[in-house]
């Protein structure tokens, strides 16, 4: 899926970007974004994209940055 297909369909296409980009990588700032990821229907694609470009702030496919950081470990060990 490219990267404008999946943002027309994104549950935050249209909603104000600050709700995405919290001051502090704290968990409770970062639910209002969370909670919207959790019902978009291109969540994944969202995440691969925030992987792939190395996103180093905001709320992308339901993850901070330091979520993105672990996963990236991750999938690193398991290569």
């Amino acid at each position: 899926m490219s990267a404008t297909t999946w943002r027309k369909r994104a549950a935050c296409r249209g909603l104000d970007a600050e709700i995405f980009y919290p001051g502090t990588d704290d968990e409770a700032d970062a639910a209002e974004a969370k909670a919207i990821c959790a019902v978009c229907p291109v969540r994944q694609a969202c995440l691969e994209h925030a992987l792939a470009s190395r996103e180093r702030e905001g709320v992308w496919g339901g993850t901070t940055e330091r979520e993105r950081r672990r996963i990236v470990r991750q999938r690193r060990k398991s290569a």
